[in-house]
């Protein structure tokens, strides 16, 4: 605007012009106070908002500790164990604690300052805090008691959760409460900084009435986009943005409702984002939770399975030794043979034993396999020895192929099982064939052991399920559990080994008429 217009104003207008600037001013002051009200009331109402959080990440808290704590009891851990465990949580919670009181220091101070008293409130609230410490500090001591009784553990957790959802419930409350009061307080607020600004705008009409066109409505526009700002604001949309290009005192206050906006969703895209992270956060605990749910179920899985592959390798040592004790008892001339043989029935029954125990001490439930470089030919002649006693009982014929002295990698005690197993099997379902064959089978990364018989063989649709626990074959009178081959399997293949099945037995390798079975067990071989 030119310098001789603005000269011509101050000559013409005088008074008028000077009294617009002072409604300019005294508006700008208002609305800045008023303003500034706001905003204290919204940083209360906001701190109410991070207070509520804090009681919600108290609550998962809360009940992670009690999780954790129940299922320290349940499963009978020593008081040390059961200590580490949960003093983690206990921590955390008490780290919140800390935090919350903090929070309602501060919160007095604030509604101090913008004239609310929630003083008996707040400190209702702190009480609530303190008696919710003490009885975490109560429900700790009572864990640590070292031989404390499960009821008396339980009662120790089920008295401090029910005690702390209630004290939680009323704080939570309280906070709705603050909250709701110092959100009223700014719609009434807004409300009269709308009137004052409407009173002023109407008074400056009157007295400039003749400056009207000239200078006072485009500040009445001006003011008006304010209050419409201030109304946008008022209900939670921040996407304001008021033209600071003129910098006399409207535009300053266009400035800092824009700053003030801008605060403001910046903090709502904090508290969403807060929001958002706590819903994360509890939908994680809860994935946690079941896949701790499924971890524990397979382990319970593998413990079951192990006992029952376990029940099927002992069954057989048994057998063997009540055997050489009746013939032993029967007087047979052999007698130091039948004792030897229940020597060494006896040594390998309690290496079972050993592995039972083994596998009952672990996490896992599942057997330890120890693999080693082991002779190949040193195995075979392992299950030679123990199974001829059985094939000469059977009257069955062994044809034992050259078997070369390669290393494989392998548990050998295992592997031996193994292939004992197997001839058992064949023994078991192959006896009326009268021959077996115990051969080599070597490959460039593998080498193993293949036993065929004469058997009647096995049907090509139960191939696919051969391996399967408690699967026989098809044999409807078949003997045993069926868990031999599973088993097999599975010892084989945790090695890094494989298991092969083939029936009928080809031609070139048949031992007589019948169409026979042939099994081949191989483990990885190790570089020479």
């Amino acid at each position: 605007m030119p310098r001789k217009l603005l000269d011509s104003l101050k000559a013409r207008l005088g008074i008028g012009a000077a009294l617009l600037g002072v409604g300019s001013i005294l508006t700008a002051g208002i609305l800045y106070i008023g303003m500034t009200e706001v905003a204290k009331r919204l940083d209360a109402a906001l701190a109410s908002e991070q207070r509520m959080a804090r009681y919600s990440v108290l609550s998962t808290q809360t009940s992670t500790f009690l999780v954790i704590a129940t299922e320290t009891i349940q499963t009978g851990q020593s008081p040390e164990i059961r200590m580490d465990r949960i003093t983690p949580a206990a921590t955390k919670i008490k780290e919140t604690f800390t935090l919350l009181h903090a929070d309602l220091k501060d919160a007095v101070e604030q509604a101090r300052e913008i004239g609310i008293d929630e003083q008996s409130r707040h400190g209702t609230q702190s009480l609530g805090l303190a008696r919710m410490e003490a009885m975490l500090n109560n429900t700790m001591r009572g864990l640590a008691v070292p031989d404390a009784e499960q009821p008396r553990l339980r009662a120790y957790i089920d008295g401090y959760a029910t005690s702390v959802d209630p004290l939680l419930n009323e704080a939570v409350n309280t906070e709705v409460l603050f909250r709701n009061n110092i959100l009223a307080g700014i719609e009434d607020l807004r409300r009269s900084l709308s009137l004052t600004a409407i009173v002023i705008a109407g008074l400056t009409v009157l007295m400039v009435l003749i400056f009207y066109v000239v200078l006072i409505r485009p500040q009445f526009l001006r003011l008006d986009r304010l209050r419409q700002a201030a109304r946008e604001i008022g209900n939670e949309n921040f996407a304001v943005a008021l033209p600071t290009g003129r910098q006399d005192e409207i535009g300053q206050l266009y400035q800092e409702t824009n700053r003030m906006a801008a605060a403001l969703s910046e903090r709502q895209r904090g508290v969403q984002a807060e929001w958002a992270r706590l819903n994360d956060t509890i939908e994680q605990r809860t994935q946690e939770l079941r896949a701790a749910n499924a971890t524990l179920e397979e382990i319970d899985e593998n413990r079951r399975r192990f006992f029952a592959d376990i029940s099927h390798e002992l069954r057989t040592p048994l057998t063997v030794i009540l055997m050489e004790a009746q013939l032993g008892q029967q007087g047979a001339a052999d007698g130091d043979g039948a004792f030897a043989t229940i020597a060494a029935r006896a040594q390998r029954l309690n290496r079972r034993i050993d592995d039972l125990l083994r596998v009952a001490r672990s996490d896992s439930g599942q057997l330890s396999l120890e693999p080693a470089p082991t002779s190949l030919a040193a195995v075979a002649c392992d299950v030679v020895e123990e199974i001829q006693a059985e094939l000469d009982n059977a009257g069955m014929q062994l044809e034992m192929g050259e078997v070369p002295d390669i290393k494989i990698l392998c548990d050998a005690n295992w592997l031996r099982q193994v292939v004992v197993g197997l001839v058992r099997n064949s023994v078991r379902h192959a006896r009326g064939g009268g021959r077996l064959r115990l051969a080599p089978d070597i490959s460039a990364d593998h080498a193993g052991l293949a036993i065929s018989d004469n058997g009647p063989g096995i049907a090509p649709e139960y191939h696919a399920r051969i391996f399967d626990r408690f699967s026989q074959g098809g044999q409807p009178n078949a003997q045993g559990f069926g868990l031999g081959l599973a088993l097999a399997k599975w010892v084989t293949e945790a090695q890094d080994g494989e298991t092969e099945l083939i029936s009928p037995v080809p031609e070139q390798e048949s031992l007589g008429a019948e169409p026979g079975t042939k099994i081949v067990v191989r483990m990885p071989r190790v570089a020479d």
